[in-house]
């Protein structure tokens, strides 16, 4: 691979991307053929659902770009899988998570040389040119940092050449993996995806944007005894330098933790959502297991900031308000309450019961001193709500999403999705207590 190998131009992207649709029918007719020869369709069917996997993996994660941000999004989301397709799509999903198939050293260092210098490896010794993580739109490598303090080790995040031009031309040609993604999750809605990530395409490849907005949360998280954000050293329009830290990612934790370590992950994960708000006036807008780590000493490291929403008055208390109301199982109040926010169009006809049961995801949460987040769980709110024959399935299709919220509703689902997938137990109401402006579980009667 050179400077120019990541594929940019629309039309080649676009063909790419049609393969995987048109790869799925092919091993689609294959398996009918191979069913109609005889062979078990059980076996027939997880030949064809793990082909399909690694495929959308390769595709997805050799394009990088817009491609592998939306592969990433879904990854989140795996935990609502049915049974029979958790396996393979689960596997290839999760690996897009922290990993793709890297640039090489000659690239690496022709982005070097051109955002840092000719001399850049004064600054960065031992760089290593082999890649600690691969990503959608860059990728990290580790080096020393030779600064005023005395060497320090680092992390150096690089801007695939071209990334800009590939995130455009996924975002306009996604459109053709709806099939795919709909044998993978079905019933899921891409369009909101794919339009804030247009919308935040600018910010998302602009690293002293995202060095910036990284100094924010360090300053607002500082000295905190359950949160890690790493120091920046420097940042370019495609450089990122910041410090190292060595921990634990919650990929692993969710493959191997205990069950104290996945619970530890889940409650700091919270805090850290809710928190940052009123701290940091801002909200981490990119919530997927790649982008967090346990550390040893029990903190929560949080990476990848190039996807921040400013809040400069924090979460909305209307949120906090409403969802105590519906703790209170006060539905009427709760519906007037969201089309008040604007949640709710004028004219749709939305029953106060049918729109209880589709916030439930949200409200079970907290309806007890603890809850845990189980598969099982979560695949029955998906399939609920997506259920044509159950009334829930028609509120989604009739409520509005106000645009400061966009951030805010994704960022709660990601993180439902990360729980779920780590399965963890906690005191979630006590959390969105200290940290959920207007949330009062003491007004409910339902609170202990």
């Amino acid at each position: 691979m050179t400077v120019s190998d990541l594929p940019r131009r629309s039309v080649v992207r676009g063909a790419r991307l049609a393969a995987l649709p048109a790869g799925l029918a092919g091993r689609t007719a294959l398996g009918l053929g191979k069913r109609l020869g005889g062979r078990p369709a059980e076996i027939v069917a997880a030949e064809v659902s793990e082909r399909t996997a690694q495929q959308v993996f390769r595709v997805l994660g050799e394009l990088k770009g817009g491609a592998m941000k939306v592969g990433q999004a879904l990854s989140v989301l795996e935990a609502a899988l049915p049974e029979t397709m958790v396996g393979p799509y689960r596997a290839a999903l999760t690996r897009l998570q922290d990993s793709a198939p890297p640039m090489p050293a000659s690239t690496v260092r022709h982005v070097l040389a051109t955002e840092l210098g000719p001399r850049w490896a004064r600054r960065l010794a031992e760089f290593d040119d082999t890649a600690a993580a691969a990503a959608s739109i860059g990728q990290v490598h580790r080096a020393t940092w030779r600064g005023p303090g005395g060497p320090l080790p680092v992390a150096v995040k690089i801007q695939y050449p071209g990334a800009g031009e590939a995130l455009l031309s996924d975002l306009t040609q996604i459109g053709r993996l709806a099939r795919v993604i709909g044998t993978v999750v079905p019933g899921l809605e891409i369009k909101p995806v794919v339009t804030e990530l247009r919308e935040r395409m600018a910010e998302e490849l602009d690293y002293l944007h995202e060095g910036d907005a990284q100094r924010r949360f360090a300053a607002a998280f500082r000295d905190d005894p359950h949160v890690l954000v790493p120091r920046v050293l420097t940042a370019t329009p495609h450089v990122l330098v910041t410090e190292w830290v060595q921990a634990r990612g919650f990929a692993d934790v969710i493959a191997t933790g205990t069950g104290e370590e996945r619970d530890l992950a889940g409650n700091r994960l919270v805090e850290f959502l809710f928190a940052a708000p009123a701290r940091a006036r801002a909200l981490h807008a990119d919530p997927h297991p790649g982008n967090f780590q346990l550390h040893p000493d029990g903190r929560l490291v949080v990476f990848d900031f190039g996807s921040v929403t400013v809040l400069p008055h924090g979460l909305p208390p209307a949120i906090g308000r409403l969802l105590t109301i519906a703790m209170e199982g006060d539905a009427e109040t709760v519906l007037r309450g969201l089309q008040a926010e604007g949640f709710v169009r004028p004219r749709a006809r939305v029953t106060a019961d049918a729109l209880m049961g589709y916030l439930a995801p949200f409200v079970d949460p907290v309806r007890t001193e603890t809850f845990t987040f189980t598969r099982e769980w979560l695949r029955g709110q998906a399939v609920r709500v997506t259920d044509l024959r159950n009334p829930q399935s028609a509120v989604g299709l009739q409520l509005n999403l106000p645009p400061e919220y966009l951030s805010i509703s994704r960022v709660w689902l990601g993180g439902l999705g990360i729980l779920t997938q780590l399965g963890a137990t906690g005191g979630w109401r006590a959390i969105l207590h200290q940290w959920l402006p207007g949330f009062d579980p003491g007004k409910s009667a339902l609170a202990p």
